[in-house]
């Protein structure tokens, strides 16, 4: 299935090495999570599965930011914690520090370990357990 024409557009308006960082990140996102809606949200590129956002990229002033929403929960190095529930973050300034392996073992996690995001709204800001 292609990457969605929204995200491509994402990743073209980009400079010339953050689309190279953001266009990696997508192929690579998209082949480990097959089956999952893809969309911008929030104008950047995320990924859900049953609703429920996993994983998604950003640019941000001095690089391109790759988010876990259940990544705190992954008890992996490379991860950093991003805000006050359980999400997890890496920055890239190039296409060549993205690990694939890291990035493909990060992706499977996020498939086994997600908190529900989709409903933190309703339950006034309480997270619970997916799996």
């Amino acid at each position: 299935m292609a990457i969605p024409q929204e995200i491509r557009d994402y990743n073209a308006a980009q400079s010339a090495g953050d689309k190279r960082i953001c266009s990696k990140l997508s192929k690579t996102i998209d082949a480990n999570l097959p089956g999952a809606e893809r969309k911008i949200w929030h104008r950047h590129p995320v990924w859900f599965l049953e609703g429920n956002p996993i994983v998604g990229y950003s640019k941000l002033k001095d690089c391109v930011r790759l988010m876990f929403w259940s990544g705190q929960s992954f008890d992996e190095p490379g991860l950093a914690a991003e805000g006050t529930f359980k999400a997890a973050e890496v920055r890239y300034t190039s296409a060549g520090q993205i690990v694939e392996s890291d990035l493909e073992r990060w992706l499977g996690k996020s498939i086994q370990i997600q908190w529900d995001y989709g409903n933190i709204v309703k339950r006034k800001g309480k997270l619970v357990r997916l799996k």
